[in-house]
């Protein structure tokens, strides 16, 4: 199953617009979970991602696919290692 992690907030309209845009990228063939993190149950993720939610991530060892915004290309990329295109 591919995994996306979605750092958030649960009064974010940014982050709500973020994961509503990933969402619409399933399709019948390409399907994906979406963990989303609230930030603010953590103090160590606040001190890591605050004012950078919503940001999103497919491998978590690696960087960033995007913040505030999604980045479609980038998510089409990291779906594209799973020989999966959109």
């Amino acid at each position: 199953m591919i995994r996306f992690t979605l750092y958030s907030r649960v009064y974010c309209h940014l982050c709500d617009d973020l994961l509503a845009a990933l969402n619409a990228l399933q399709t019948d063939t390409v399907r994906f979970a979406v963990d989303v993190i609230d930030v603010d149950a953590d103090p160590a993720l606040v001190a890591r991602f605050d004012e950078l939610v919503p940001i999103l991530f497919g491998d978590l060892s690696k960087p960033e696919l995007c913040h505030y915004f999604l980045d479609e290309a980038a998510v089409r990329s990291y779906l594209a290692t799973f020989d999966v295109l959109i």
